[in-house]
């Protein structure tokens, strides 16, 4: 039996409410259509979502949902929510966390990269930020040795590394409790004074592989293919068109542009509800099977 699956992501406003509408597109252009499609915007930002991305994502089957982000970090982690986000209930056997960033590009099926007792995710691009003694101080905090394993990051091949992961895909089983033990290994790294110099921006990220350890998992290593970070040391370069590329990882939507891919953006909203710009969602009618609202035109 084919295991069930939600795919998840962060609706924010200003921009990102907009960037996962073509997420959500990409998504349902290329993947299983049996995949669950839910968006997370923090609750005291819900008023402030554009009624054009809620009716797009509502016609492509996406949910948005509220999330309590309030408090939850003190001072605010933005870049937390996605933990937070995946805290959240969900009726699937499994979960996936992407950031709103992304675009699948091809078709494939999703569930071959899900393997049981392990977190699936992709080495980073760089940990160029880190102390040398960074890995002893965070599994240290925890009582745990640092693991002998080393990977090679996905934009800095000069040498293998301890393990260090982009938290911008991540897909867990949902019975594993992975998602609390990310919370608690987050919310304590955040407290440990040595690393206040540089918990934030990547509190999340150093958190990811220790909170896989601690929860008695083991890590599923992505293959570049299947998130393909752009931008940095790549920006400028020409996409390879020729790869099997599944996903792309674009950060800045003028990225996706500078290398040629903003109109599978375009097209992939486009064959999903009638238009290329979320804004215009009201010109054109549901498609067949997703039935109108009260403020649907036409």
């Amino acid at each position: 039996m084919t295991p069930s699956l939600t795919l998840f992501f962060v609706v924010e406003p200003p921009t990102y409410q907009y960037i996962a509408c073509y997420l959500a597109a990409s998504i349902r252009q290329h993947l299983d259509a049996e995949v669950q499609l839910v968006g997370y915007c923090p609750a005291h930002r819900m008023e402030e979502l554009d009624p054009a991305v809620t009716e797009t994502l509502r016609r492509m089957r996406c949910e948005v949902r509220p999330m309590v982000t309030e408090g939850v970090f003190d001072p605010a982690y933005p870049h937390g929510n996605k933990i937070i986000a995946c805290l959240q209930p969900r009726d699937t056997q499994w979960s996936g966390f992407m950031d709103s960033d992304i675009l699948v590009m091809a078709a494939h099926d999703i569930t071959r990269l899900l393997k049981p007792g392990h977190v699936t995710c992709s080495p980073a691009a760089s940990i160029l930020w880190a102390p040398a003694d960074l890995w002893e101080t965070v599994y240290g905090n925890f009582g745990l040795p640092v693991p002998e394993e080393r990977i090679t990051l996905m934009r800095d091949r000069r040498r293998q590394v301890v393990p260090y992961f982009s938290s911008g895909f991540v897909l867990f089983p949902e019975d594993s409790g992975f998602a609390g033990v990310w919370m608690d290994t987050a919310q304590s790294l955040d407290r440990v004074e040595k690393l206040v110099p540089h918990r934030r921006p990547y509190l999340d990220q150093m958190s990811l592989p220790v909170a896989i350890r601690r929860a008695g998992m083991a890590w599923n290593e992505l293959e570049e293919n299947d998130h393909y970070i752009l931008g940095g040391r790549l920006r400028g370069k020409p996409f390879p068109r020729d790869r099997a590329i599944t996903a792309v990882h674009y950060r800045k939507w003028e990225v996706l542009e500078e290398a040629g891919l903003a109109n599978d953006g375009y097209d992939g909203l486009k064959a999903q509800v009638g238009v290329k710009r979320i804004r215009r969602i009201f010109d054109v009618p549901p498609p067949d099977g997703i039935a109108a609202t009260d403020t649907t035109q036409g």
